[in-house]
């Protein structure tokens, strides 16, 4: 059995619409869990009423992708399942997606977990994620082919060194080993984190590109109207400050943690004059505030 994770946080079109696309898979055993944070009643009993073979498990507060989607798969591991994924609520998944996934799973022992080509969903000829690259001399990240027109080598198979919780379908035996996500990421490079945590374990990840799925990108990070200080939420620059603080501290040593600490100095010092010269009182607040959390919280 295969459990899949979707967490949903007042956004019922965009789950609807990934519930209806996961409904095509016919040649897998499925679970599916909705994880619904700050869970909405109407909304919560229109997902239950259109999708009644769906497990539903509201939460009153907004647990984060972490906490959400530990919840999914401590309720995924309780059924027995061989298998979890996590997976956004903003994307469409193609008819039997799963099956290619697995079959790279079963391919060798040693790989751990596997994502699809992920494309955008309103340009479905440019890539969204391919993989990810974590470069260790500053603990900094980068996601093969992001925003390129697809071409035959986003189509090849291969191993990469994080793994996007856009999408990700992982042995649950691997979970029981490395453990669940960091909830003090709430959100944006917790996958990273869970990566590497497995990698380090001697564990392979890998990329899959057979059967892509498409990604409604900024969902949850973007307003749909332009605001006082832009489309994107103050909050999305404190988590992406914050948390890359976490990543090197919990993840970059000796040299290649002073040089990580150096490159984050710079890039507050890059947004704070950015964030002046526009005046964007409130986003560079924030970011001094994730930047000085990211140092204090005990991790």
């Amino acid at each position: 059995m295969v459990a899949i994770i979707v967490v949903n946080w007042k956004n019922y079109d965009d789950t609807q619409d990934c519930l209806k696309s996961l409904h095509q898979t016919k040649n897998t055993d499925l679970s599916i869990i909705v994880v619904d944070n700050e869970s909405q009643k109407e909304s919560a009993e229109k997902l239950k009423s259109n999708f009644p073979n769906i497990t539903l498990l509201p939460q009153k507060k907004n647990l984060g992708f972490t906490g959400a989607n530990n919840i999914g798969i401590k309720y995924g591991l309780t059924l027995n399942a061989e298998y979890i994924m996590l997976l956004n609520n903003d994307t469409i998944a193609p008819k039997n997606f799963i099956d290619p996934l697995l079959m790279t799973l079963h391919s060798n022992p040693h790989i751990a977990a596997v994502q699809p080509k992920i494309m955008f969903h309103n340009n479905l000829n440019k890539v969204w994620n391919a993989g990810g690259i974590y470069y260790p001399l500053n603990a900094s990240t980068r996601i093969i082919g992001h925003n390129q027109t697809d071409t035959e080598k986003y189509n090849e198979f291969r191993y990469v060194d994080w793994i996007t919780g856009c999408c990700i379908l992982l042995k649950s035996e691997i979970i029981t080993e490395v453990g669940l996500l960091n909830e003090h990421f709430f959100a944006y490079y917790e996958d990273v984190d869970w990566s590497l945590r497995i990698r380090k374990l001697g564990y392979l990840l890998a990329y899959n590109p057979t059967l892509p799925i498409y990604h409604k990108i900024g969902a949850s990070s973007k307003n749909k109207k332009k605001m006082e200080e832009g489309f994107l939420s103050p909050f999305v620059h404190y988590l992406n400050i914050r948390n890359h603080i976490f990543l090197a501290r919990l993840h970059a040593r000796g040299i290649h943690a002073i040089n990580a600490h150096l490159c984050l100095l710079l890039k507050i010092i890059s947004y704070s004059v950015y964030f002046i010269l526009k005046r964007r009182r409130k986003k560079l607040k924030i970011s001094w505030k994730g930047f000085l959390e990211g140092y204090s919280t005990q991790l």
